[in-house]
């Protein structure tokens, strides 16, 4: 019974593992994870060079970082999209337990590089920011308890995980990183309603969501002043959003041209948070318009595949891992055209850093192996185009 849901596509005679693995990959998903990632190249060549003359580093230093932080992430995306959904599973929440931890313990050993917000760990020759690695190990967590749930005498799985979002979200906020902690419930919140949650209690959660921001407003200057910036009928010109706002005007429809934008000698994240402005600026809404393309293509592919999914935890996991996804990308353009208040978050896939990159190779490499195609999904077919005739 466990090979039939959880099994991998049954092999044809003599066939390799790896063309099995080709064949039933989404090729689509694939393509666009590695448009994402060359035009992060692309655009790392831009915004990181006036970075390595601040910090008096050669010219391409961070390009070089990038380019390797990419192979790494890619490698690790396609050998986990090997895997099969017990395999992820195991692996997903073994991994949370562990990066949890290292959350937990940021406080003591962990550093704000200046910024104000205990995040990081440093390694020395590198850095690792914990939030970013524990989103999608988290959504498989919630994907293993909501999917308990719907067994026969299970474990109150929903509850559970309702719980262990708030947990988190509670800890990520008090960093404070309040970005990833909205983050970490919407995505829980989506997961929810897709396990059969009401829409009044999704409303009476968000209205919960709703007064713990009050809350935060009145008694965190640092969230308060992001959003009072965001609700101010007039942008400084010399904030970041300012700068990022000028940029994308300057661009236009065809950019100011290639190594011709300012904005990334003022922004100083330019290269992460507001990568977006700088592909604007330099490229225009053309290259921005097909960034958002194929962000679009991984989450709706994604979303389709997962249709004809019948197992809960795959079908679950699948769901939480694309929001994240599109959400994540979402938020940090929506902040750059001040549709959403200041979060510092970064773009997968093509803003630059270590941490955010192998994150983003984790999430796809999972979500890949969970919309693989899988013996149910010929049945499923079979049975369709039988009632078709």
């Amino acid at each position: 019974m466990t090979d039939m849901v959880f099994g991998t596509v049954a092999a044809r005679p003599g066939e390799p593992v790896l063309s099995r693995w080709w064949r039933t990959l989404d090729r689509w998903t694939l393509a666009a994870t590695v448009g994402l990632f060359l035009i992060g190249l692309l655009l790392a060549l831009a915004a990181s060079v006036p970075l390595a003359e601040k910090n008096h580093l050669p010219q391409f230093h961070y390009v070089i970082r990038q380019v390797v932080f990419g192979i790494v992430s890619l490698a690790g995306m396609l050998w986990l999209s090997m895997q099969t959904p017990v395999t992820i599973r195991r692996m997903g929440v073994m991994g949370f337990i562990a990066v949890f931890l290292s959350i937990c313990a940021l406080p003591v050993l962990g550093t704000d590089f200046g910024k104000g917000a205990v995040r990081w760990y440093s390694l020395g020759f590198i850095s690792l920011q914990p939030s970013e690695f524990v989103k999608p190990v988290f959504v498989i967590m919630v994907a293993w308890l909501m999917a308990a749930s719907f067994d026969i005498a299970g474990p109150p799985g929903k509850f559970l995980s309702f719980v262990l979002a708030a947990v988190l979200a509670a800890i990520l906020a008090l960093q404070p990183d309040f970005g990833q902690a909205a983050l970490v419930l919407a995505t829980w919140g989506m997961m929810y309603f897709v396990a059969g949650a009401s829409m009044p209690l999704l409303v009476s959660l968000a209205g919960v969501v709703s007064a713990v921001g009050f809350v935060a407003y009145n008694n965190s200057e640092h969230f308060a002043r992001r959003i009072d910036g965001f609700l101010a009928s007039d942008v400084d010109p010399t904030t970041q959003l300012g700068f990022a706002t000028n940029a994308i005007r300057e661009g236009g429809l065809f950019g100011v041209g290639v190594g011709e934008g300012t904005v990334k000698w003022r922004l100083p994240d330019a290269h992460t948070d507001f990568i977006i402005a700088v592909a604007v600026e330099e490229y225009g809404l053309i290259l921005c318009a097909l960034i958002i393309a194929l962000f679009l293509v991984v989450v709706l592919r994604s979303f389709g595949r997962l249709q004809r999914e019948r197992d809960p935890f795959a079908r679950l996991a699948g769901t939480g891992l694309a929001a994240l996804f599109g959400m994540q990308a979402f938020i940090n353009i929506g902040v750059a055209i001040r549709l959403l208040p200041a979060k510092g978050m970064t773009l997968p896939l093509v803003s630059y850093g270590g941490s955010s990159l192998m994150a983003a190779g984790i999430t796809l490499g999972f979500l890949l192996a969970l919309t693989r195609r899988r013996p149910q999904d010929e049945l499923t077919e079979a049975l369709v185009e039988g009632r078709r005739r």
